[in-house]
């Protein structure tokens, strides 16, 4: 079994200077923490005069263009955006099953990996700060770094919107439980350095697609609760996904929907999005759960009160069952 060695932060960002033509990956379904903070690397390494694009295996999402769309265009690999790359470096990216098909497309060869998962599987030599609210926090510090060094003269507010974005997201809007003193300190240095805050919270919380809200609709009339109500799962098979005309992209923000309940602790968003008998599943916790430990037993992983993972079933209603057993499970040993 391969070793692969944690770095410290000195080592990371001697790596990174390395000039190297970098190809940067993160993980698919996509949010704004992982394209900012390719993106916002990918800036910084080029100002460094390094050549760099950004990967994925799923296409930027349209509600998150703003982030990428004057950088690179495409994503996707089979664009013939390959650089003849001579190292891979994954961000936000807690597993090899995050990167979907690319991983296996880049013959499972990534050199550095960047994240800020408490729960994963490490597949590269890695820094993982997990007490980072996002991996565009560590992105900020590595840019400060590279300042500091003389590599770049200064960030361009425009890594820096990235990097608030990637933040933004990860703490839905700094109200989530992994906001920290820390990045609040950092959200203030961005605003201060002419950052529109505003403008990029309402991009990210504020403005949705009609395919969205019928998505939302839809997992509204399909919440199931559990163990006295504290547990509400939203599973939205693909017959109704097919029959309204909906998207993966249009299903991500479907777990608000049970989070927002009054009195729910752990929320769930279970979602088909084929006619395979795979459930994506995403889950939310406002108690003490750590939800990280239950997407682990199906492969999945993330932070103690957001995670997500992968079930296979022989129908959404048994994917239910097989979450609300391991949950009914993490909850008798609280």
């Amino acid at each position: 079994m391969t070793e692969f060695k944690h770095l410290t932060f000195d080592e990371l960002c001697d790596k990174l200077c390395e000039n190297k033509r970098t190809l940067i990956i993160y993980h698919v379904r996509s949010d704004a923490d992982a394209v900012g903070s390719a993106f916002s690397l990918r800036k910084l390494l080029t100002l460094m005069g390094i050549p760099a694009l950004c990967a994925c295996a799923d296409e930027v999402p349209e509600r998150l263009r703003f982030i990428s769309d004057d950088a690179q265009g495409s994503v996707l690999l089979d664009e013939d955006i390959d650089i003849d790359h001579e190292r891979v470096i994954s961000v936000d990216s807690a597993s090899p099953a995050q990167l979907g098909k690319l991983f296996d497309t880049l013959k499972k060869d990534v050199d550095i990996m960047i994240d800020h998962h408490a729960m994963g599987t490490v597949y590269a030599d890695c820094y993982i700060e997990s007490d980072s609210s996002a991996t565009a926090e560590i992105i900020y510090a590595i840019a400060k770094e590279l300042v500091k060094r003389g590599k770049i003269e200064y960030i361009p507010v425009n890594v820096l919107g990235y990097i608030y974005a990637g933040i933004s997201s990860d703490t839905g809007g700094f109200r989530f439980s992994n906001t920290t003193p820390r990045t609040h300190r950092i959200a203030a240095e961005l605003l201060e350095a002419g950052v529109d805050g505003a403008a990029i919270n309402h991009l990210l919380f504020s403005s949705k697609s009609a395919k969205q809200i019928k998505a939302e609709g839809e997992a509204s009339r399909r919440i199931n609760y559990y163990c006295q109500k504290t547990v509400a799962i939203a599973s939205v098979p693909y017959s109704a996904i097919y029959s309204l005309g909906l998207d993966e992209e249009s299903m991500e923000t479907v777990i608000e929907v049970p989070r927002s309940i009054n009195g729910v602790k752990i929320a769930v968003a279970i979602r088909q999005p084929t006619s395979e008998n795979k459930f994506r599943v995403s889950m939310r916790s406002v108690g003490e759960i750590d939800v990280s430990l239950i997407c682990a037993v199906f492969g999945g992983g993330g932070h103690k009160r957001a995670a997500g993972c992968t079930v296979e079933a022989n129908g959404i209603d048994d994917a239910e069952h097989l979450i609300v057993r391991e949950i009914k499970n993490s909850l008798a040993n609280v």
